[in-house]
């Protein structure tokens, strides 16, 4: 398949608030998908995999319970819960670094340091168990491949380094991922009536030859 970053996003946020989240969480997701994409990561199979894991049905189980020196939740943590909390605190986070417990999807959690990175115009490291990657707000070095979920994220200021990854403007997701976020987004349409029907079909029922 070969996706427009348009179409990317569009397609993205109305998935996520087919799955059940918010409409500010969608157009987040929408946005850290095409991020990834444009990084040349899997944005599409990362989100397709977070969703079908359904914490948008219990919210509270997958938010963190404080934001002390260990973020952390009752079940996995969500990357569309910790994401924007990560940009709201960058304001006021100090040279001390951030630690996670238990991510799922954690390379979600990547546009957000970015985010971040900008804000506190600084380089940011991410440390997903034994995988490192970088961000200066623009650019990024990663490996090419982030795991499903991360028992320990860590994120903290870094000398900046060469930021070698490539900006893309198209994207190839799998097939199967992309029918799994069009399910998704499925939910969002209004199911037809007999009012609409009738209003697409142009006259109706009036005959007016």
């Amino acid at each position: 398949m070969n996706l427009s970053l348009n179409e990317i996003e569009a397609t993205a946020k109305r998935a996520t608030r087919g799955a059940g989240y918010s409409w500010g969480q969608a157009e987040e997701a929408g946005k850290a998908t095409r991020w990834l994409c444009a990084q040349d990561l899997d944005g599409v199979k990362t989100l397709a995999r977070l969703l079908a894991l359904g914490f948008a049905a219990d919210p509270a189980s997958h938010r963190p319970r404080n934001l002390d020196d260990l973020w952390h939740a009752e079940g996995d943590l969500c990357p569309l819960s910790v994401g924007p909390l990560l940009s709201d605190t960058a304001r006021t986070q100090g040279a001390g670094a951030i630690k996670m417990q238990r991510v799922a999807a954690p390379a979600l959690l990547l546009p957000f340091v970015s985010n971040a990175a900008r804000i506190q115009k600084c380089a940011l490291q991410i440390e997903f168990d034994d995988m490192k990657a970088v961000t200066d707000g623009a650019r990024l070095s990663s490996p090419g491949s982030i795991p499903e979920k991360a028992q320990r994220v860590t994120i903290s200021k870094v000398a900046t380094r060469s930021l070698p990854r490539e900006q893309q403007t198209r994207a190839h997701p799998n097939s199967d991922d992309w029918a799994v976020l069009n399910q998704f987004a499925h939910r969002t349409y209004a199911p037809a009536t007999e009012e609409s029907r009738l209003l697409g079909a142009g006259a109706g029922l009036s005959d007016n030859d």
